[in-house]
């Protein structure tokens, strides 16, 4: 399916300010959706004079009208009249008349999305339009919350008419945990004084130690009250209560961690009070909070890991020079730089909270490592490595950075022994497959002649078996030797 900057663009009439102000209200989609206790789509016009739905929202506390998403629909022929007036106008345009959908009677109100305000100089422009689907099938009589969630949604599209809403100077903010109508909504006047709470909204103080009736009361005064008085609060919490800024906030007492959400309502430009959604976000935070003393463990455990694997290195490298036996020593030294290898992965995931690492800040550091130690006193090695490997998880980075480097080491120590030449790694990737090269200018193999010691072994096991992948080794026209190594990536997008 499209997105929403797709099929905007696709009609080739809205700009970049127009798509983000249309983002931010399909942000809100859902809100709207809920108080108005309807089905909220959102239409730009086309080159032919003619409107396509970029974005449908169906309500929660209600039936909706449409089985399937309109998204990428034309304007039906009942509403373009109304959505062209809507439009063109600047104002909101109701149905004379229930107008029939399905068989099911409707109530359809088309509201201007007005991006630019009208001035002394010039009148209001609208970048599309939002339509409110009601359905009359389902009417019955109205609570006082319904009442007064239809109040708040009339109150908004109001404000979309004349362009005040969205608010682009609203921080924005993650979703996850983010208030909704049904969770908790408190409406306040321009003197920050409750004036509508729903049960919900209220069930959530009274789980803060407040058992008192919250309407006619300074929403701020009972946070007030609420408040532990040696807890430090966030400074936004009494401009959010009030509802002076389009700001997000939470509070905590009791164990309690609540959302608070502020959306200032305007008419005719001046305050008209506030609409103040809340949320009991207390297992959320307990969870995130889960989440970063897990992510603080894990990258203990890198750093204690690391450490370990570098004293490791250091006790094989005293070892190995303390050895007589050359035999002993090349065996020593080659597992000191396995394990260097494996430690500078560590270290990697040691300094970041994803368990995905730059593979390319990995391999270099290897890869000056392996050209240090495997240098012989008669081989000049010059490595060099083109390409990016991008970033991969840590059960793939490990063995790979492994592989290459056993792959390294063999190209300098064997490729380049007595000599000097150069090691060059080339990296390919796209969206399906990794591809490495590692070539050198040595003495090459005999075509269709493999090693077969420890090395070998140890990177057919890792690709092939650890990542899915191939390897296959080949003598370049003329010297030196190629290794091909191909990872398809679908295995490390699942991971």
């Amino acid at each position: 399916m499209s997105t929403l900057s797709d099929l905007v663009y696709a009609q080739g009439r809205s700009s970049e300010a127009d798509v983000e102000w249309l983002h931010r209200l399909v942000g809100d989609g859902q809100l709207l959706a809920d108080l108005a206790f309807a089905d909220v789509v959102i239409w730009v016009p086309t080159p032919d004079d003619s409107f396509v739905a970029v974005a449908h929202t169906r309500p929660s506390g209600a039936a909706t009208l449409f089985y399937r998403d309109i998204v990428g629909d034309p304007v039906r022929p009942q509403w373009r009249t109304q959505i062209r007036d809507a439009f063109r106008d600047a104002r909101i345009v109701d149905s004379a008349s229930p107008d029939w959908f399905e068989e099911t009677p409707t109530r359809v109100r088309a509201v201007p999305i007005v991006r630019t305000p009208a001035t002394a100089d010039a009148p209001a422009q609208a970048i599309g339009v939002l339509t409110r689907h009601t359905n009359l099938g389902e009417v019955r009589t109205p609570s006082r919350q319904q009442m007064t969630f239809n109040d708040c949604a009339d109150d908004l599209f109001q404000m979309m008419a004349s362009g005040g809403f969205p608010d682009l100077n609203a921080p924005t903010s993650p979703r996850r945990g983010a208030p909704r109508a049904s969770d908790g909504l408190i409406r306040v006047d321009v003197d920050g004084m409750v004036t509508f709470v729903s049960p919900n909204a209220l069930s959530a103080f009274g789980r803060m130690g407040f058992d008192d009736e919250l309407e006619g009361q300074s929403l701020v005064e009972v946070i007030t009250r609420i408040l532990p008085d040696k807890q430090q609060f966030d400074e936004t919490l009494p401009v959010v209560a009030t509802g002076r800024a389009p700001w997000r906030t939470d509070m905590e007492a009791r164990g309690v961690a609540l959302s608070l959400r502020a959306i200032p309502l305007r008419e005719n430009g001046a305050r008209a009070g506030a609409i103040v959604l809340c949320r009991d976000v207390t297992e959320i935070r307990h969870q995130e909070q889960e989440l970063i003393t897990k992510d603080a463990t894990i990258r203990e455990i890198h750093h204690r890991v690391k450490n370990n694997l570098q004293t490791v290195a250091s006790l094989l490298r005293i070892q190995a020079r303390r050895t007589y036996s050359d035999e002993a020593r090349e065996a020593l030294t080659h597992a000191m730089r396995r394990v260097s290898a494996i430690a500078v992965v560590h270290d990697t995931l040691s300094e970041g909270l994803a368990q995905n690492v730059d593979f390319d800040e990995v391999f270099d550091r290897v890869l000056k490592l392996v050209a240090e130690v495997a240098a012989a006193p008669n081989t000049r090695a010059q490595t060099h490595k083109t390409g990016l490997f991008g970033t991969l998880p840590s059960e793939y980075a490990t063995p790979l950075a492994l592989a290459l480097t056993e792959l390294v080491t063999n190209a300098v120590e064997h490729g380049l022994a007595g000599k000097e030449g150069t090691v060059e790694i080339v990296a390919d990737r796209n969206d399906e497959r990794l591809q490495v090269h590692v070539r050198d200018s040595g003495i090459g193999l005999p075509e269709g002649h493999v090693g077969r010691g420890l090395g070998t072994q140890i990177v057919r096991t890792l690709i092939q078996g650890e990542l899915s992948g191939t390897i296959d080794w080949h003598t370049i026209m003329g010297s030196g030797t190629e290794v091909t190594i191909d990872i398809p990536l679908r295995y490390i997008d699942r991971a």
